[in-house]
């Protein structure tokens, strides 16, 4: 008997909610088109916790499988279904989209409607990348992603919207349309866009090198791995508030649960061969990316460059090739889900009041915003690793393993948690206390009632995952189990 299609509620939910929303956007009013999208996105929410309870962390098996002949000439499947490494990544998505519908105001948004609405639209999408089973439908979803994004930056983004949109579309797309390629010719061996016929295909060494390379530019480019970063700190600057919430909590993921769904099971040779090249570039990334984050006088600038350095922890970690690397890569993407996006809300509070990024304009917000001051400096605490939050465990649990892999490589990685307690408490020191030197500061007003629930929602993430995380842990552990033995399995034939 067919489970209950939880997953494609999941997925379409919010996407048809987004839609009528777009469609009628222009007949209702801004406070009502909130409550719409405020009422979609909580529906979509709620429609992921069956999946939470139902889910048995006991088995590798896929769980809430849905399979449907979509274009059988070419025996290709709406095939969906989660294990225990992508349960937590749907749940998320759906959380962010709630708090971000949360946190727009009506007046600060032009066509909030159609605002609200890409953000459902993007949702939906996303939910459906962390889902899909079949190689066609994956690749949909993933390049569909990119069309809502570049809409809420061209449209609602800064002063250089349009230049940073279409840097951030064109950097994306070029990666994905290697990957498209690599989808056909696996198809073309197989008979078969299904992800797990591709995991049991044998391939020689040459084309699974070559498929690699294709994987890596689509997938190092979305996390994004340096050197192919340039365009995510001119992304976020020009976004606004609850596109670079989004971006950072979640789009930025999709790169890295690639490495998880292709390169590593399907070409698991050429991965074990590369992986001293992806470890060598995920701690330039960790460490030099640190380095320029120290640089930067734009606050949103600095949070963007942290972001980078967070998600060379990730890669550093799938490429070390342990169940514990895997594990604390997989809790570090969903800790930096909660501790990037609450950064980047803190900075849109500001920015609502100021109209400034500008570290310099900024000191002595403390004094007048202590609420604020205080969720802020928790959320920067995160950033920086401290015991207790989320930002530790899984930064602690990628050294440790490297360090057993290797005693230089992991303290290369564990001296990027020096780099980003400095440029972050740089920025903490600079912002909220000392003197207020600007009169400006001086009228701030602390956090009003929606605020401060939005940043509890993120505190109360980072506290709970930081204090107690083994239900994220032990719902993933056996399905990493299952990912590393396809990944240490040779398929040469």
């Amino acid at each position: 008997m067919p489970s209950f299609p939880w997953l494609s509620l999941a997925i379409w939910l919010p996407i048809i909610s987004g839609a009528l929303l777009l469609v009628n956007g222009a007949r209702v009013c801004a406070s009502i088109a909130r409550r719409c999208a405020l009422t979609g996105s909580i529906l979509s929410f709620c429609v992921t916790l069956p999946l939470i309870f139902g889910f048995d962390a006991g088995t590798s098996a896929l769980q809430f499988s849905e399979q449907l002949a979509w274009i059988e000439r070419f025996n290709i499947h709406y095939h969906l279904g989660i294990d225990g490494i992508s349960l937590w990544f749907v749940i998320l998505t759906a959380l962010i989209t709630v708090i971000v519908v949360m946190a727009t105001r009506e007046n600060v948004i032009d066509r909030i409607a159609q605002y609200l609405a890409a953000f459902l639209i993007l949702s939906g999408l996303m939910i459906g990348v962390f889902s899909a089973q079949d190689g066609l439908l994956f690749y949909i979803f993933f390049e569909a992603t990119l069309i809502p994004m570049y809409l809420i930056i061209g449209i609602w983004g800064g002063q250089r919207r349009v230049y940073a949109a279409f840097k951030f579309f064109l950097y994306t797309l070029l990666g994905s349309l290697l990957m498209l390629l690599a989808l056909l010719y696996l198809y073309t061996q197989s008979g078969s866009f299904a992800l797990a016929a591709w995991q049991q295909l044998p391939l020689p060494m040459l084309p699974q090198l070559l498929l690699f390379g294709a994987f890596f530019m689509a997938f190092a480019v979305k996390v994004p791995m340096w050197p192919l970063h340039t365009w995510l700190p001119d992304a976020h600057v020009e976004a606004p508030t609850g596109g670079s919430v989004v971006l950072a909590a979640i789009m930025l993921k999709l790169g890295a649960y690639g490495f998880l769904r292709f390169s590593l099971p399907i070409v698991p040779d050429a991965s074990r061969l590369l992986a001293p090249f992806v470890i060598a570039l995920s701690l330039i990334a960790v460490i030099y990316i640190g380095l320029v984050a120290l640089a930067q006088s734009d606050m949103k600038k600095l949070v963007a460059y942290s972001s980078i350095a967070h998600m060379g922890f990730v890669t550093l970690g799938f490429f070390l090739f342990e169940p514990l690397a895997i594990e604390g890569a997989l809790v570090q993407m969903i800790s930096h889900g909660f501790v990037s996006g609450a950064m980047f809300l803190c900075i849109g509070v500001l920015y609502d009041r100021m109209h400034s990024r500008q570290i310099a304009d900024y000191g002595g917000v403390v004094n007048v915003m202590p609420k604020f001051a205080a969720l802020s400096l928790l959320f920067s605490m995160a950033n920086c690793g401290l015991p207790g939050t989320s930002g530790f465990v899984g930064e602690w649990m990628v050294i440790l393993a490297a360090v057993h892999f290797n005693f230089w490589i992991g303290a290369a990685a564990a001296f990027t948690l020096i780099l980003s307690a400095a440029y972050t408490l740089w920025m903490v020191k600079r912002v909220q206390f000392g003197a207020i030197a600007n009169p400006r500061v001086a009228q701030l007003t602390d956090l009003d009632q929606r605020e401060w629930g939005v940043l509890l929602v993120f505190a109360a993430g980072v506290l709970l995952i930081g204090l107690y995380p083994k239900p994220l842990t032990d719902a993933m552990h056996v399905s990493v189990s299952n990912l590393l033995a396809h990944a240490l399995q040779s398929k040469l034939p």
